[in-house]
């Protein structure tokens, strides 16, 4: 794992697709056992090189009840973004995740993870990718049915505060998907 982390970690496949010198933010072990594939670093996370290091990472910590030392432990929580360096920001938010690095690096990253019990799909783009003909019309309707991909998988929507409307005009995420999430959140982690 470690030379294919450097190796990741060196990579400058979309430099000239990017407003800043490459940055892949990814952290994994070869004995992770939940896997948080989201979409692409923002600019918090470009400038600190941690991934989820900022307020969609304090909702997403909040939708899972783990605190942040229990998160970045590499030998339980797996992170890997769809596009691996912050793509840049555009008029309405952060342009899509570079499409170079999901076919480079996924099934490589997966290979190495032989223990992953859970995936987290966050966004449509993990979805996209992930579920393939499986996805629904939308992030939605796919969120919706996640319990269709349970347990392997569990499909979310992103966790940014830009979502906040979202998460309002569809009330039964928290209701009906967010407990699905905790029980095997309280599963894999053997809380009680």
């Amino acid at each position: 794992m470690k030379p294919l982390l450097s190796e990741i970690q060196s990579c400058t496949i979309c430099k000239d697709h990017l407003p800043n010198p490459p940055l892949p933010v990814v952290r994994a072990s070869e004995n992770s056992k939940i896997l948080v594939i989201g979409q692409a670093p923002g600019r918090l996370v470009h400038e600190s090189g941690i991934p989820w290091n900022d307020p969609s990472g304090n909702r997403l910590r909040d939708w899972l009840e783990v605190d942040k030392e229990l998160f970045y432990n590499e030998d339980v929580f797996a992170l890997i973004p769809m596009g691996f360096c912050y793509p840049g920001t555009g008029n309405s938010g952060d342009f899509p995740p570079r499409k170079e690095c999901a076919p480079e690096w996924h099934e490589k990253l997966l290979k190495s993870i032989p223990n992953l019990e859970l995936t987290l799909l966050i966004g449509a783009y993990a979805q996209k990718y992930y579920l393939g003909k499986e996805m629904k019309k939308n992030l939605t309707e796919t969120v919706r049915a996640t319990h269709e991909y349970y347990p392997k998988f569990i499909a979310l929507p992103h966790p940014s505060p830009r979502n906040n409307i979202w998460m309002k005009k569809h009330p039964w995420f928290e209701s009906e998907v967010l407990p699905l999430l905790k029980l095997r959140m309280d599963a894999l982690l053997n809380r009680s």
